[in-house]
């Protein structure tokens, strides 16, 4: 009987103000079967754990291409915590000998800037801007707002929705993120959930329900975004936008706001750090790991 080919596979565990991911140097395609390896590899039980796989690969016009992949196999567009981190990834590994990063995601040619501990995103301007939607459900109809921002999200503020009971602290982020990932507004491909408080005239505190995680998750960059972009064009708070995520830590968002609902030279600063280092022993066949060290 021909024995099972194993694939060593090598990765970095990597966070972005607390939303984590398995971070990989795929230029030689070691990984085929990116959706069914994300399953596997970002399994908090039985695999690495993590928010999304990031792989980076070989691009034509750029330093390399980022491919994402959520927890539970599906392709996840644009990750701003994601680039953040790749970005350091590809010069802690010397892929890149600049601090200057460009890296295509998607359709877009992205900018990242290391600066000491954290890393500067520009993003891609958002689009699809859709203010003040009424969304029914279990009786309520909650105010929301919609923006993509490399992803689609939609955006609450608790002081618009006074009969969603409770502080943002207690909310139950899962059932109500949930139940609004799926409306029938946002169909057929769902929607990110941010529910926010403005804290200052400068600072806004964010918890975000994460389509393809299907969970919530400690930080998002996108929803970050596009929490700022909202509060700015909602309730008047200036950039810098400092937003504190779940996790603990801040990230900060900046752009340049045209009027008429024209946002540009948006950008994300935050940390983008190491968690460990590992390899893992898999079974292509199967979609299995052997074992990880």
């Amino acid at each position: 009987m021909e024995k099972e080919k194993i694939e060593q596979i090598d990765f970095l565990k990597m966070s972005g103000a607390g939303n984590d991911f398995v971070v990989i140097d795929n230029r030689r395609g070691t990984v085929t079967e990116p959706a069914r390896f994300a399953r596997v590899v970002c399994d908090r039980r039985s695999g690495v754990g993590a928010d999304g796989l990031l792989l980076l690969e070989n691009s034509k016009r750029s330093d390399f291409q980022m491919k994402y992949y959520n927890a539970d196999g599906s392709y996840g567009g644009m990750c701003g915590n994601g680039g953040r981190c790749i970005s350091r990834f590809a010069y802690l590994k010397k892929i890149v000998a600049s601090e200057e990063i460009k890296f295509e995601a998607l359709d877009h040619v992205y900018r990242a800037q290391l600066i000491k501990d954290k890393v500067k995103l520009t993003m891609k301007n958002p689009s699809d801007i859709r203010l003040n939607q009424m969304l029914p459900m279990d009786g309520l109809n909650v105010i929301s707002h919609y923006i993509d921002t490399g992803s689609p999200h939609c955006v609450i503020f608790l002081d618009e929705n006074k009969d969603i009971r409770g502080t943002l602290r207690d909310l139950d982020v899962y059932g109500i993120g949930k139940t609004i990932r799926y409306h029938k507004s946002f169909s057929p491909n769902g929607t990110n959930v941010n529910f926010v408080e403005r804290v200052d005239s400068n600072t806004i505190h964010i918890r975000t329900y994460e389509r393809g995680v299907e969970a919530e998750t400690l930080a998002c960059g996108t929803g970050s975004i596009a929490s700022a972009i909202m509060a700015n064009q909602i309730g008047g708070v200036g950039a810098p936008v400092v937003v504190q995520t779940q996790g603990g830590e801040s990230l900060q968002v900046d752009f340049q706001n045209r009027g008429m609902s024209v946002y540009e030279e948006v950008s994300l600063l935050g940390s983008a750090h190491v968690t460990f280092a590992g390899a893992i022993r898999y079974n292509p066949s199967t979609h299995t790991i052997v074992d990880q060290a």
